[in-house]
């Protein structure tokens, strides 16, 4: 590690903590939650160009005429200015890739259109290539949400530049397993909350599911899957007029980043896997619990700072360690499993708290930012106070039909061994099969919830992309990590280590999803030296977290602008850009199954 690592200016040319063992579950949570706790709590993760946060303006529609379009040198394809982030101009295209990117005789003049948004930086020359996870999310959203900070971390020397994906929020065609919102409404799932208790009806229900998937999307659906995606990416390099691939990837952004740099090593120049998924399960397991291997880790963080932080952390004050607070929170969660709360805020608005919402949409969205533990923390004190408002504001009023995850379901059944080729049909075998993973952790409901679709799926594979160890890329890649990932724990970062030749690992001696969950001046300089210089450090390498994980609130109940101060500006802007993605609590998300 190397804290006194300066940031380089923008060019023109560009031992971890020990944890307890896992304590026991809750009587009932020993394999029984599934479906719709988890689609309420992730309706967020599939982003949609209608969502805009305040102060971001844009306008990705390419078929307006009020915007004059522009071209650069070099690139073969123009540009028209779509909004701004903070002042600065963003511009919007749309390439088209045929529908197969591998066989032009499947595609004939079928094609997906991908749409791409840009943010230029003052003194670049080259694109950086951005993908925010999922499998599902928005390229134009994500830059539109956290553009800003991105730009800050990254510094002037690179445009920002991110995409769609193939079949996901403004591409087209678009995944769909219902033509319509109404259809949707109509026949999806019921609600589903216990593995076994509910198998009948969720088993039968997916025969039908996944037909639907099939007819909705005809041949498009085939080839809707990562590694056509990546062969889009060099579509994407070709029409900027780029050869070398220079990316980040975040979370599912990591599978991608791994799938394009084992195909295509010889484009991979500046390759960052950031909260990094093990690609040899995804695409060769049909159930795996390496997901979650550290999740509890990760809760009994929060118990353990919470108790160090004292006053500063509303629970402290109902127990006197780490394993009382654990067993006080978990304890009230198991209490209303079979008998609710009942909570009455006015006459439109009342409803129910029960354990799948403080568990699934409570708890487990927190435990990949650490910067969102004090809001969490006092929300359960209020409701240990016997205020109930607040929880059931923020976890208690999901809507089950509002997930959009026909591009997750498509891309991860499409992916992975799917369907009647790979899966016994019957219910009982895929409960067999599952149950390992499902069971390994206290939060397997909110990862496995796909099981029987996976197992019926209908649309064969058509990609042929086995993952591989010893890679050699052009050059070696930059891999991120905490020490304690909730969902993409470090193991699989070392999984990526040992298939990419010479790559190393950063990893951030911390709790959360991928690196943004934290603010770390180390890690920073980190990202810029590899962007920049190519530089790598010559060991495994570990970076400190910079401050404290609970921090009061200011006297207006706004949260802290900096967890510490610094004498270089440049890291101060750096520190505040960290902290804002760190506080976000809607990216960046990880959907398994």
């Amino acid at each position: 590690m190397d804290e006194k690592q300066p940031f380089l200016a923008p060019t023109a040319d560009p031992e971890p903590p020990r944890a307890r063992a896992q304590r026991p579950r809750p009587r009932h949570a020993r394999g029984l939650l599934l479906l719709t706790s988890f689609l309420a709590c992730f309706a967020v993760v599939h982003y949609s160009a209608r969502f805009l946060l305040s102060g971001r303006h844009h306008n990705c529609s390419h078929h307006h005429h009020q915007s004059q379009r522009h071209s650069y040198e070099g690139e073969h394809i123009s540009w028209e200015t779509c909004g701004e982030i903070s002042g600065r101009s963003v511009e919007c295209s749309t390439i088209t890739v045929p529908m197969d990117q591998f066989n032009a005789t499947n595609s004939g003049d079928k094609v997906f259109t991908v749409p791409l948004i840009r943010m230029r930086g003052n003194n670049a020359t080259q694109n950086l290539l951005l993908n925010p996870g999922g499998p599902g999310g928005s390229g134009a959203e994500f830059l539109f949400r956290r553009g800003d900070q991105l730009h800050t971390i990254v510094g002037e020397g690179f445009h920002l530049l991110s995409f769609d994906p193939r079949g996901i929020n403004g591409s087209t065609p678009k995944a769909l397993c219902f033509p319509d919102r109404e259809t949707r409404r109509d026949l999806a799932a019921p609600p589903a909350t216990r593995l076994i208790e509910d198998s009948g009806p969720s088993y039968a229900y997916a025969h039908n599911f996944v037909r639907g998937c099939a007819d909705t999307m005809g041949e498009h659906g085939l080839y809707i899957n990562t590694p056509q995606t990546a062969a889009d990416m060099n579509s994407i390099l070709d029409a900027v007029g780029q050869k070398d691939m220079v990316y980040w990837g975040f979370s599912y952004g990591t599978l991608l980043g791994q799938t394009y740099a084992a195909m295509f090593p010889e484009r991979s120049h500046r390759v960052i896997i950031d909260g990094v998924v093990n690609q040899f399960d995804w695409y060769q397991e049909l159930a795996s619990s390496e997901d979650l291997v550290d999740t509890t880790k990760v809760l009994e963080g929060f118990f353990s700072e919470c108790i160090k932080a004292g006053e500063d952390c509303p629970l402290s004050t109902f127990a006197k360690s780490a394993d009382e607070l654990h067993d006080k929170v978990l304890g009230f969660a198991d209490s209303i499993y079979e008998e609710p709360l009942s909570v009455y805020i006015n006459n439109t608005s009342y409803g129910l708290l029960d354990y799948p919402k403080i568990l699934f949409e409570g708890i487990f969205p927190v435990l990949y930012k650490p910067a969102n533990w004090y809001p969490l923390a006092d929300k359960l004190a209020k409701l240990f106070q016997g205020n109930a408002t607040e929880a059931f504001l923020a976890y208690g009023q999901g809507d089950p039909f509002g997930l959009d995850g026909d591009a997750n379901t498509f891309v991860t059944l499409n992916d992975m061994r799917s369907g009647p080729k790979n899966w016994p049909q019957d219910r009982q075998s895929a409960l067999d099969i599952v149950a390992p993973a499902f069971n390994a952790s206290l939060f397997g409901p909110a990862m496995y919830s796909g099981v029987y679709a996976q197992q019926q799926w209908r649309i064969p594979q058509t990609h042929t992309y086995v993952p591989r160890r010893g890679v050699e890329t052009a050059h070696p890649l930059l891999i991120l990590s905490t020490t304690y990932d909730p969902v993409c724990p470090l193991v699989s970062a070392r999984s990526a280590n040992d298939a990419f030749a010479r790559s190393q690992i950063v990893e951030v001696k911390g709790y959360g999803h991928c690196s943004v969950a934290v603010t770390s001046s180390c890690l920073a300089k980190h990202v810029r030296a590899f962007l920049y210089n190519g530089t790598l450090p010559e060991t495994y390498t570990q970076c400190e977290v910079d401050g404290p994980y609970f921090v009061k609130p200011d006297e207006n109940g706004k949260a802290v602008a900096a967890l510490r101060e610094f004498d270089d500006p440049e890291e101060a802007r750096i520190h505040k850009a960290q902290l804002q993605l760190a506080r976000d609590p809607d990216w960046p998300v990880w959907l398994r199954r």
